[in-house]
C-alpha cells in the first residue's frame, strides 16, 4: 500500500492530545526500483507486520573523573526499526525487502529513504536507512513464514517531518 493510499481521507491534527497506540503510527519507505519515489508512493510497512518496535539506541561514553565521579555523555543516537511479522507475498514492501537484491546487497544498495510518524498529529521524522534481513522465513511445520527485517538509520540524522507539509494529498 502506497503512502497516500493509506492518508487518504485522513487529516492530521497538529493540535491532537491523548494516548495513541502503536497503529496510530506509520513506516513508509521508497521501495521503487531506483530509490527517487515522491513521500505519497513511499509504501507503507502493514501488510503481515505483527510487530514494529521503533527504537532510539542512544550511544554513549562513560568516564570517571576525579573527585566528580561517574559521567556519562551522550554522544549520539542510532534509530532502528524492528519488523516482525508473517511473510505476505504480493506485498510491495515486504517484497522490496525481502528480494535477493536487498537480502544480500550491501552499503548504498540498501539504503533508502523513510519517513515515520503518527497519523493523528502527522508530526515524525524522516531520514535514511539500510534494510537488514535477518530472516525471510522461519517458523515450525504448518505455522506461518516469519521474517524479521531491521531498518538501521544510515548516513545524517533523520529530520523533523510533518505529513502534509511537503504537499502529499492528505
Amino acid at each position: 500500500m502506497k503512502l497516500s493510499e493509506l492518508m487518504q481521507g485522513r487529516t492530521p491534527s497538529t493540535s491532537f492530545e491523548g494516548f495513541v497506540t502503536n497503529d496510530d503510527f506509520v513506516l513508509a519507505l521508497d521501495c521503487s526500483a531506483d530509490g527517487s519515489a515522491e513521500v505519497a508512493d513511499f509504501d507503507v510497512v502493514q501488510m503481515g507486520v505483527t510487530g514494529l518496535d521503533a527504537q532510539m539506541n542512544p550511544v554513549t561514553q562513560d568516564k570517571q573523573y576525579i573527585r566528580a565521579g561517574q559521567s556519562t555523555t551522550k554522544t549520539g543516537t542510532q534509530r532502528a526499526f524492528k519488523v516482525g511479522g508473517d511473510r505476505y507475498m504480493g506485498d510491495a514492501f515486504q517484497d522490496f525487502a525481502l528480494s535477493h537484491k536487498v537480502k544480500y546487497g550491501t552499503g548504498n544498495e540498501v539504503i533508502r529513504p523513510y519517513v515515520y510518524f503518527c497519523v493523528l498529529n502527522g508530526k515524525g521524522e524522516s531520514g535514511k536507512a539500510s534494510i537488514i534481513v535477518n530472516s525471510d522465513g522461519a517458523g515450525d511445520a504448518g505455522e506461518s513464514a516469519e521474517i524479521d527485517i531491521e531498518i538501521k538509520k544510515a548516513g545524517s540524522m533523520p529530520t523533523e517531518y510533518t505529513y502534509g507539509a511537503a504537499g502529499e494529498e492528505g
